[in-house]
């Protein structure tokens, strides 16, 4: 007698191959979000080897190296936290080089002249107070830009890059701004435990900065905003307010990213932070945010500013000429936004044709 098959016998054959192709699609999209974590890991195993076979040394296993990945790292992280929130968002800010330029001139200038007057520790307080407060003007700006005039963020950051370069250059005179206080200059390149002050800082800053994004209100409309933006309106999430305050924030990491630059180098430049836009950038993009907005964390973005550090100084270690640290981040630039592509289209998520 010939068997048929019942609906209910193909319905439990199904079944088996759907829970694998979920199992596999799951792991995937672990492996995806943790691409970062990944090409860091990858990195470190290939100059560890580069440099055991070059000239029989270590790369990672030495505390002067990872002290100096990690000072690398801290400038382009504290920028590419404040633009992590402004990605997620699904706008981008291209004024915080110059933003944190502008802080670092103006914060050397208030400690120089505060110093004599209040002393050493309240004169460097007064530094860090008034260069993210400077800062957070244009932040302002910005914000008032895309939120109330619907200036696209790319054009209103980009007329703002101008004129926070231009005002830096001429509250420095054009030149470097020199920091005559013992305390700061300590700050910028002591150590606790060996640990450098501000990779401690930045670290603790990273850690505030985590909370706010995924523990509080604000982070959850971030990123309800940068999903879909007429669904988060229709919620009663207060859009202008929020993008208004969004670039405030953004603005405030460039500035305290500023005065750390100051403290480190004894000294504030207008320039300071005019190769770092698009290492900020990057680092949000292979820490796994999305261009198009609504994902993110800053966790990620450590491991993307991580890796670029590790690119940057790897190089120098083995010997290798400086402008390959170009070739290498722009490379892995593209496989994350593929890599960020593939996975959308994997999900489902919208894309551009």
């Amino acid at each position: 007698m010939t068997s048929v098959s019942t609906p209910s016998g193909t319905a439990s054959h199904k079944a088996p191959q759907a829970d694998h192709a979920a199992q596999t699609k799951s792991l995937l999209q672990r492996i995806a979000d943790l691409r970062a974590w990944l090409f860091l890991a990858a990195l470190i195993a290939v100059f560890e080897i580069w440099a055991r076979a070059s000239f029989g040394g270590t790369f990672i296993l030495n505390s002067f190296n990872v002290q100096s990945i990690a000072i690398f790292a801290v400038a382009p992280l504290l920028l590419a936290t404040g633009q992590t929130f402004v990605i997620i968002s699904g706008g981008i800010d291209l004024s915080l080089g110059f933003i944190m330029g502008l802080a670092a001139v103006v914060s050397a200038h208030t400690i120089n002249a505060l110093t004599p007057t209040l002393g050493l520790e309240f004169g460097v307080l007064g530094g860090f107070l008034v260069g993210v407060l400077v800062a957070g003007v244009p932040g302002i700006i910005n914000g008032l830009l895309v939120s109330r005039l619907k200036v696209p963020p790319f054009i209103g950051t980009l007329g703002m890059f101008g004129v926070a370069r231009g005002v830096a250059f001429l509250l420095a005179g054009g030149t470097t701004v020199p920091v005559s206080n013992s305390f700061f200059a300590a700050i910028g390149n002591g150590r606790f435990y060996g640990i450098p002050y501000i990779v401690i800082i930045a670290a603790i800053f990273v850690v505030i900065m985590h909370y706010l994004l995924s523990q509080t209100r604000f982070g959850q409309h971030n990123y309800a905003i940068g999903a879909n933006v007429q669904a988060a309106r229709r919620a009663g999430i207060d859009i202008k307010s929020h993008l208004l305050k969004l670039y405030i924030l953004s603005a405030a990491c460039a500035g305290l990213g500023g005065v750390l630059y100051s403290a480190r180098f004894n000294a504030g430049a207008a320039q300071a932070g005019e190769p770092l836009l698009l290492d900020c950038v990057a680092a949000v993009v292979i820490g796994g945010a999305s261009l198009f907005g609504g994902s993110g964390t800053i966790f990620g973005t450590v491991a993307g500013a991580l890796v670029i550090a590790v690119i940057q100084y790897g190089l120098v270690f083995v010997n290798v000429e400086p402008f390959w640290q170009f070739i290498s981040v722009g490379v892995v630039i593209i496989i994350s936004v593929l890599i960020d592509q593939a996975q959308r289209r994997f999900s489902g998520g919208r894309q551009d044709e």
